[in-house]
């Protein structure tokens, strides 16, 4: 008997993967997580039945949600990740050598658990042995409301926008990141596919806007994402992902990256027609 994975990305359209066996089944007291093992893309995490990220084309989005503020930063000393229970986006933190602390606030612990057991690749920074991480489990608006003018970076590593994510993507949640940053803080979150998700977008920048001075989209191409066409929204207090963008730093980056480089950066700012339009002011 063959066993396949469907997730619906419309009611009509989908993806299907063939699961070869389940790693782990769940429920925390916040979502159902589920880890299997795919032929075609590895092992993969579920949360409420959706794909989050796969083995094999994890590194394109914690490439993406990562470096592009890292290197307009020019010194992201203090780094917070709110989500990102599985480790990814922590790995390519730690990457970048004038990154004092990298924070990880994942308000579900079973996530982070089952990543480190069975997603040793992915989570090899949030196991508990490296002092440049820290570990919080507790809910991301509660933490940063206690942690003001601290972050040079902020990252919303959050699933979409149900369930326990429902709040960060509200205006009221961007005010709090940006008190929560320092006076040239930067803050990145992935804001749904410009293909299948105008409406979504259209409020996110929105209530974005009405709280940043500058406000961009960018996007990477990941395969098991709806559409296999992503986006992340920019954030900044101060500093323009291409306007201040240390190509020369970039290029000089000194460490590995599978999807990202400094010609990449610059390109992923450049959007299709019907993605500016969906963001338009």
């Amino acid at each position: 008997m063959e066993l396949w994975y469907t997730e619906k990305h419309s009611e009509n359209v989908g993806i299907t993967l063939k699961v070869t066996e389940t790693l782990f089944s769940g429920k925390s007291e916040f979502q159902q997580l589920d880890i299997v093992n795919t032929l075609e893309y590895g092992k993969m995490m579920l949360l409420d039945g959706l794909v989050m990220v796969t083995e094999r084309d994890e590194f394109i989005y914690h490439d993406m949600i990562v470096h592009p503020a890292l290197f307009t930063h020019p010194n992201p000393g203090q780094v917070l990740v709110i989500g990102g229970g599985d480790g990814g986006s922590v790995r390519e933190i730690i990457k970048h050598p004038g990154v004092e602390l990298a924070t990880l606030c994942e308000i579900d612990g079973l996530v982070i658990d089952k990543s480190v057991e069975l997603r040793p690749g992915m989570a090899c920074e949030i196991d508990g042995s490296n002092p440049r991480v820290k570990l919080h489990v507790d809910d991301g608006l509660a933490y940063i409301r206690e942690h003001q003018n601290e972050f040079d970076v902020i990252l919303v590593d959050s699933t979409d926008p149900i369930g326990p994510a429902v709040g960060l993507f509200e205006e009221d949640f961007y005010r709090l990141v940006y008190s929560a940053l320092k006076e040239d803080g930067i803050m990145v979150a992935q804001s749904e596919s410009p293909f299948y998700h105008a409406e979504i977008q259209q409020n996110m920048y929105r209530n974005l806007r009405a709280v940043y001075p500058i406000v961009e989209m960018y996007q990477a191409f990941i395969p098991t994402y709806p559409s296999g066409f992503w986006s992340f929204a920019f954030a900044s207090k101060k500093y323009h992902p291409v306007k201040d963008f240390d190509r020369r730093r970039a290029a000089k980056r000194g460490f590995y990256t599978k999807y990202y480089n400094e010609d990449l950066h610059l390109g992923a700012f450049m959007l299709p027609t019907f993605a500016r339009e969906n963001i338009a002011e």
